[in-house]
């Protein structure tokens, strides 16, 4: 009976704090001030483990043809590149103004995995479930409400080979007829 109020007391107590942290406007939610470190972390962690769950049952296609690599730089260019930058570009207004920044995918490590089949596969998983179903309260819009599997593994095709793009071949690529 002691264990059983104990526990109802630590339970009550927890959900005042809840509560109270809810409904005090405690938490700074303003897009210009980063979380504390042990809050980014959580948050991070829990992002990273959430999509690869999420996506490990996906089934990557073959993203070597040339016509997808077409496809997902316009599509990039157009929906994504005044976030995630383009060759050669450091920021722009929409990656300053975004909390959490969004990563700079013209940098990205991700041609480093091109010789090691799983972690491409992975990441092209991983890429593939984030531009489908988005982020929530990042600003990553989940593309799969507007755009078919087809064109979003276009993107991801274009994605595999952005960090080796020059700037000139990036502008080629990226031509909208």
């Amino acid at each position: 009976m002691k264990t059983l109020k104990i526990l109802l007391l630590s339970f009550a107590l927890t959900l005042g704090a809840v509560a109270i942290t809810v409904y005090s406007g405690f938490v700074n939610v303003a897009a210009d001030e980063p979380h504390s470190d042990l809050v980014y972390l959580l948050l991070e962690e829990v992002r990273i483990n959430s999509i690869a769950k999420a996506a490990k049952s996906i089934e990557v296609p073959d993203l070597t043809d040339p016509e997808l690599l077409l496809t997902g730089g316009a599509d990039y260019e157009y929906m994504c590149s005044s976030c995630h930058l383009k060759p050669g570009q450091h920021e722009s207004d929409l990656s300053l103004g975004l909390y959490p920044q969004p990563p700079n995918l013209a940098i990205s490590s991700q041609t480093d995995t091109a010789n090691d089949t799983d972690n491409f596969e992975a990441t092209a998983r991983n890429n593939f479930w984030v531009i489908k179903h988005g982020i929530k309260a990042s600003g990553m819009p989940a593309w799969g409400k507007t755009h078919d599997d087809q064109r979003i593994w276009a993107m991801v095709a274009f994605l595999n080979q952005l960090p080796s793009l020059t700037p000139m071949q990036y502008q080629v690529l990226t031509a909208i007829d």
